[in-house]
């Protein structure tokens, strides 16, 4: 018997009625509500992929292509932080232009489709300034965060103002914002008053008033105007969560830069403790009231359970810097839906660059840069695609395909994990969600802060239903890939053929000219099987791959790699084919609407699709491989190159284009060896898109000036830092950027023993060094309608 068992044979999730607070109409009748599980729309399950983008944190002229790359990672709702700072910097004095201008943004996400969720404060964090709070409340005779009316005509003000932005965005005016988020961690988290750190190192206020506060906060921006289907708040760390009017939204993070904020640099903290957010925890069960970072005030059966801050990533703090790993992403997405969450929630999802103030000049939270917020996110401060991008969209394409069934599906543990410790990455972590007999089997083999390994589980793990016991796989050990993690289903219905169990992942279904097709993609080190109830299925067409009848099922091996489907044909006639990608190829998979048709497409490049329109980003090459599935139904017309071949390949059509590159032409004048000039001819950028120059360094923080402005800043961690060129523009060929490396010093001492106000430091050791500097160039090809 294995020692892996799960008892799935109850998996009946008990759903009730919404929450009377969580609902809106718009005016065309489509409907927003909310089960104790799930948000519905229009009377229907509706899984929620939130994907936090700070507008003002970005150049405004690129939201667009950034927002479509958001929602072609399955991005379907936009959360963005209204940061007060940022647009009364100066007391009665509001800004709303350029990158601030709230408006354009949120229209652009109702362009293409994202709904919207505004984070509203007043108070926000958010790695910036006062964590939101202008300068000017400091030293008022009130507290802010708390009730005292003095504090509060200014909110009102603020949500005036912000009312006054998205008056006709509103989701009851047929706009996109679906959801307000009312203050950020009140009762829990404050940030430093930023005029007196370094002298007194003063923090605000956590907030007074507790749940009263929070209610206070929703009622004015009610009376303001901003009304929306859901309000939200966060709950985790015992923050005033009042759950009857705002739904308590959770997440978790694999690094913890904080826990050295308050420590210098030869205090205890020496290592960063392996998190508990990879053990699997039950999060939507009244038996269980509370877990790991999960302590709510209320029953929990009784709101879903919801994240808004799941790691897309981590900024580094001056005192830790990392490495970050971004197959911690797909992980931590997965451990979360397992543990019920049918609406998650990235930050940050994008990254972006902290704009500049009028009075004061940086608006950064002193422990982190003053200008990049790039955070490692899914998609980087310049745009850049991450492998956690690529990962996760493969997961929101499943979770959105089969949201009607996962959202009623259960959270089934094998036992009580409560004692697990996250430095054990030998025993097997496992959940199951199901209901009516059919789940998926999600496994995890990622741990953040530890030592982990092939996974190699001898005796397999067994799932109980009330029908049957399954074994995954059916014979020989249950192999995974180090720091990998699988969804695997069981008993699947796959249009009347019954997948009893496989060791693949569902990506999504298409149906093309009669023709139902399943794509699945292997996970790392992981051998694919398909068993299929023989009474259910014919085998038409096999190609390379080994079939076994086996008593009462049907086991396929597939051979990934060559995209030929397997061809099956249920009982009652209708024809299937199955598609295995490897763990590589999945990552170049895509899936979306072109030209009226829902298609598949597999390409290296970054997909936009939009305003009509294909747009391919292409970094480092003069090639474009495009396959696609169905094919385009006449050639397309192509901007920015040409079509050089175009073939058939198993399922897809493959089309090659080839773009015209050329190398980005560029003066380094070595000032010292911590100090540089780059300059750029007039014409170095045309024709690109974007160009990132990547400098290798070492020191302690690089810095990138244009003349005397700050254009970015880059804590070092030993890994190539990245800055966008494009955004600087006609500047950067008129001044040339300045580069400098601040040193790491060791040993260092300040010497104030003078008779004169005379100050100076000496340090054993100092290292800065400029090492070497390039140009990665970044082109896009747009393809438009034949």
């Amino acid at each position: 018997m294995s020692r892996y068992r799960i008892d799935a044979r109850e998996d009946q999730k008990a759903i009730t009625a919404k929450p009377n607070y969580l609902e809106g109409t718009s005016p065309t009748g489509g409907r927003i509500s909310f089960t104790n599980y799930y948000m519905e729309q229009n009377e229907q399950p509706f899984f929620g992929i939130c994907g936090e983008f700070h507008y003002s944190r970005y150049n405004e002229k690129l939201w667009e292509d950034e927002l479509i790359k958001m929602k072609m990672g399955g991005i379907n709702i936009v959360c963005t932080y209204i940061f007060w700072n940022i647009h009364e910097e100066i007391e009665g004095e509001y800004d709303w232009s350029g990158r601030r201008n709230l408006r354009q943004f949120i229209e652009l996400c109702a362009k293409h489709d994202l709904q919207v969720i505004i984070r509203i404060g007043p108070f926000c964090h958010g790695e910036i300034r006062n964590g939101g709070m202008p300068d000017w409340l400091y030293g008022q005779p009130y507290e802010v965060r708390s009730n005292d009316e003095r504090y509060l005509v200014h909110v009102r003000r603020l949500y005036n103002q912000i009312s006054e932005q998205v008056q006709g965005l509103l989701f009851k005016q047929g706009g996109p914002i679906i959801g307000t988020q009312i203050e950020n961690e009140h009762g829990h988290s404050a940030a430093q008053w930023a005029m007196t750190t370094g002298i007194s190192n003063q923090w605000m206020t956590t907030g007074l008033d507790g749940e009263a506060h929070m209610r206070l906060l929703k009622q004015i921006a009610v009376e303001a105007g901003i009304v929306t289907p859901l309000y939200t708040c966060t709950a985790w760390g015992g923050a005033n969560a009042p759950a009857d009017e705002m739904l308590p939204l959770w997440g978790g993070y694999s690094h913890w830069p904080w826990i050295y904020y308050e420590h210098d640099r030869f205090g205890e903290m020496r290592e960063h403790p392996a998190t508990p957010e990879y053990i699997f925890r039950d999060k939507h069960n009244n038996a269980i009231p509370k877990s790991y970072n999960f302590e709510p005030m209320y029953v929990p059966e009784d709101y879903p359970y919801a994240c808004c801050e799941m790691g897309g990533g981590m900024t580094p703090f001056y005192r830790y810097r990392f490495d970050f790993p971004y197959i911690s992403v797909p992980a931590m997405t997965g451990i979360k839906v397992a543990e019920g969450c049918n609406l998650i929630g990235y930050y940050m999802y994008h990254g972006g660059s902290n704009p500049t103030g009028k009075r004061e000049l940086y608006l950064n939270d002193l422990a982190t840069p003053k200008i990049t917020y790039d955070f490692n996110a899914c998609i980087g401060e310049f745009g850049q695609v991450r492998e956690s991008y690529h990962r996760t969209r493969l997961q929101h394409y499943s979770y959105r395909t089969f949201e009607q069934w996962l959202c009623l599906t259960k959270t089934i543990l094998p036992g009580d994990t409560s004692a697990m410790d996250p430095y054990d990455t030998e025993t097997l972590r496992y959940a199951v969600r199901a209901a009516d007999g059919s789940g998926l089997l999600f496994i995890n083999n990622y741990q953040d802060h530890a030592v982990t390994h092939d996974l190699s589980v001898e005796d397999g793990v067994t799932v109980v239903t009330r029908e049957k016991e399954i074994r995954f796989p059916l014979e020989g050990p249950l192999k995974l890939g180090k720091d990998s993690y699988a969804m695997l289903p069981y008993r699947f219905n796959l249009d009347g053929i019954m997948l009893e169990q496989a060791t693949v992942q569902p990506i999504t279904r298409l149906e093309s000219e009669g023709v139902i097709y399943y794509f699945f993609s292997s996970p790392q080190g992981m051998p694919p099987e398909f068993v299929f109830a023989s009474d259910t299925v014919t085998v038409v067409e096999a190609g390379a791959a080994q079939v076994v009848e086996r008593d009462s099922v049907t086991v396929v091996y597939p051979t990934v790699g060559d995209l030929q489907p397997i061809s099956l044909r249920s009982s009652s006639g209708q024809l299937v084919r199955i598609v295995t990608l490897t763990d590589a190829e999945s990552l170049d998979f895509w899936k979306a609407e072109l030209w009226g048709k829902e298609r598949i497409v597999l390409t290296s490049s970054n997909l936009l699709v939009g305003n009509d329109q294909v747009k391919l980003e292409i970094t480092g090459s003069d090639e474009i491989v495009l396959r696609v599935f169905p094919d385009f139904e006449e050639l397309p017309h192509t901007l920015g190159g040409e079509l050089v071949e175009r073939t058939k390949q198993g399922l897809f059509t493959e089309y090659r284009f080839r773009i015209p590159t050329r190398e980005v032409r560029f003066e380094l004048e070595r000032v010292a060896d911590y100090r540089a000039i780059v300059s750029f001819p007039q014409d170095a950028l045309d024709g690109m898109k974007e160009a990132l120059l990547r400098i290798n360094y070492k020191g302690d923080i690089g810095y990138a000036f244009v003349g005397n402005e700050l254009v970015n800043d880059n804590f070092s961690n030993g890994n190539t830092w990245e800055i966008g060129l494009k955004h600087i523009g006609d500047r950067l060929t008129e001044r040339g950027l300045n580069l400098y490396i601040s040193p790491i010093r060791r040993g260092s001492s300040v010497n104030s023993n003078t008779t004169m106000a005379g100050w100076s430091e000496n340090a054993a050791e100092s290292n800065a060094q400029l090492d070497d500097i390039s140009v990665e160039s970044v082109y896009e090809l747009v393809l438009n309608r034949g």
